[in-house]
């Protein structure tokens, strides 16, 4: 017997006017309301009546990109780089998640239902097991459908085995040598400002960075041998956005738990834009007095003054390389 909509209502426990407009995403409506729903559907795997549902051996020529953030430079460019392999022959809807593992989920379901011919999901992954099983099992349906799925700077483990193709950063690799090179120049006190912690991106360039440091008999906090008073690794290691304003807040931490830092990493480019803001207030030179240093390498690196120090992601090349698998 065929799952209506008022099944769906009745799961979520909500009306059916509710999940109309969560399936329609027009209308305004809570992230919690909407994860409800969204699981409902999932449970009782509804698929949308109408002209959609009764092409349902066919696909579109609909290609979904999902980005955290458009207005990021690093999303912006990857969006742009698929966009422009695609040409004219597919319509690539760019669909913005703001970070939101909810969003992304609801992202996910409205491609299904478009029967879209692509998927191609940009940046990390969110951790949460409860999302990672969401997300697989929207991946999943997707691929059964005929889905071409491609991750872009997202570990192959975020879907399950068979259903996508990843192009992956060697995050941790990166991570590590930036480290490295400070180190190789004398630094022994170094600050890092990282992502949200639920993110595969975040561990991963966090892991290269402690790496370097235990590789050189040091401790995150640089001293060796903790400070009595918690991990020393934590003491130097400050979490936050992929932000400028994350970078800001948190070197004003890390200045306040060590006076003497000789260098600070930030997680992304943005967020060291953050750290040299703050440490410009707080009257300390960039190099002389701290050293800073990005990871990414987006365009505006190089005018800042002086040049960051930045490890340089391959975005447009991968990009482009995700949007002609995307074609097949």
């Amino acid at each position: 017997m065929a799952v209506t909509l008022a099944d769906v209502a009745a799961r979520a426990s909500v009306s059916a006017a509710t999940v109309s407009r969560v399936l329609s995403g027009n209308y305004p409506v809570s992230e919690s309301t909407r994860a409800r729903v969204m699981r409902a559907v999932e449970e009782l795997d509804y698929v949308v009546n109408g002209p959609a549902s009764s092409l349902a051996a066919a696909s579109s020529d609909l290609i979904g990109v999902l980005v955290n953030d458009v207005a990021d430079p690093f999303f912006g460019i990857m969006a742009s780089a698929v966009q422009s392999e695609l040409g004219s022959g597919k319509l690539a809807v760019v669909c913005n998640t703001g970070g939101s593992p909810e969003r992304e989920l609801t992202y996910l379901t409205l491609l299904l239902r478009q029967r879209a011919d692509a998927v191609v999901i940009t940046g990390s992954a969110v951790e949460a097991p409860e999302h990672a099983e969401a997300a697989a099992a929207r991946l999943t349906r997707l691929a059964a459908n005929g889905t071409r799925i491609v991750l872009c700077g997202r570990p192959a483990s975020a879907a399950p085995a068979g259903t996508a193709v990843s192009l992956e950063f060697d995050n941790r690799g990166g991570a590590q040598r930036l480290t490295e090179h400070l180190l190789d120049l004398g630094h022994r006190r170094i600050g890092y400002v990282a992502g949200p912690a639920d993110r595969t991106t975040t561990r991963h360039r966090l892991e290269g960075h402690l790496a370097a440091m235990r590789g050189r008999g040091l401790s995150g906090s640089g001293s060796g041998s903790g400070s009595g008073s918690g991990s020393a690794e934590d003491e130097l290691v400050v979490h936050g956005s992929y932000d400028r304003e994350s970078g800001h807040a948190a070197t004003l931490e890390l200045l306040r738990r060590s006076p003497s830092l000789t260098a600070v990493i930030g997680a992304n480019d943005a967020v060291a834009l953050g750290v040299c803001a703050a440490l410009r207030e707080r009257g300390l030179r960039i190099p002389e007095d701290v050293s800073v240093a990005g990871y990414d390498d987006l365009p505006y690196s190089a005018d800042l003054n002086p040049g960051l120090t930045t490890v340089r992601l391959p975005l447009q090349e991968a990009a482009a390389r995700a949007g002609r698998l995307a074609l097949g």
